[in-house]
């Protein structure tokens, strides 16, 4: 597994797109040294201020951690018209990313039109995709297996438990959040259509 360190590069998309510190603080509703500490790599950003900075920067999660379009293609078809062999990720080479709030994104595939990401999501016993509480809305759909733990899941005004063995899946417009309350890692396997381009 290969940790991700995301700030120098979303210190270049604000930079493509035009942006000071500021404006893109106040277009996402945080502080401008929040920003500035993500793009030092001092701090790393919640689930909800990663989703809002891809958003206003219109970029990948792909992208944001080095991954060409070259690595997730799968191989051309052969001459001979047999099928391709299958685009191999080996275990070691799985980018990785940590959140804020004790959260862990493993990136373990994703198919080269974009349609869908398969991402291993670690919550840690207190982990939180919100810093101060608000819940997350992007488009695409979600839909998450629970390996193991046991994951509270706020979606519009409800709360579910989704505990091991769970599959959950809905509309990602809906506004949500995911806490880990209890002693233990929660763990699981989000598939995400829209490859985190969200626009």
């Amino acid at each position: 597994m290969i940790d991700v360190e995301i700030g120098p590069r979303l210190l270049a998309a604000r930079r493509e797109a035009g942006l000071t510190v500021r404006a893109l603080a106040a277009d996402i509703g945080v502080s401008g040294a929040l920003i500035s500490q993500i793009e030092t790599g001092r701090t790393q950003p919640s689930v909800n201020t990663l989703y809002a900075l891809v958003n206003r920067l219109g970029i990948s999660l792909d992208w944001l951690i080095g991954i060409s379009p070259e690595e997730v293609a799968p191989a051309p078809s052969t001459p001979d018209g047999t099928a391709p062999s299958p685009a191999l990720r080996k275990a070691d080479t799985h980018p990785v990313l940590q959140i804020a709030n004790g959260v862990r994104w493993e990136l373990v595939s994703s198919e080269n039109d974009g349609a869908v990401e398969a991402v291993l999501v670690t919550y840690e016993p207190g982990g939180d995709s919100s810093v101060d509480g608000t819940l997350t809305r992007h488009e695409g759909v979600e839909s998450a297996f629970l390996i193991s733990g046991v994951l509270t899941v706020q979606l519009d005004d409800e709360e579910f438990e989704v505990t091991a063995g769970d599959s959950l899946t809905f509309d990602s417009l809906r506004p949500h959040r995911y806490i880990n309350r209890s002693s233990e890692n929660a763990q699981g396997l989000w598939l995400s259509t829209g490859r985190f381009h969200l626009s």
